[in-house]
């Protein structure tokens, strides 16, 4: 699968701590991989095809098109932050 960026998400990884930002790049890399792995969980309510993965106390926020082969990711950030 090929891996997308939002235009925001840029922004939002290079605000992360260098320890919590090898371990996210490394989370999104496999994402590519599989996009479903265990612990991801589907998001309910906002519609689509929103997925979100835990990292700590960071989540990745991504939607998987699997029709097009392609993660997109949408939002990084702190636990507190991401769902807003």
């Amino acid at each position: 699968m090929i891996v997308g960026f939002h235009p925001e998400v840029y922004k939002q990884l290079q605000q992360l701590p260098r320890s919590t930002f090898r371990l996210v790049s490394d989370q999104i890399f496999a994402l590519a991989q599989e996009p479903r792995p265990d612990g991801t969980k589907k998001l309910v309510g906002g519609g689509g095809n929103d997925w979100r993965a835990r990292i700590g106390e960071y989540r990745i926020i991504y939607e998987i098109g699997d029709s097009v082969q392609t993660v997109t990711i949408m939002r990084v950030a702190h636990r507190r932050d991401v769902y807003r």
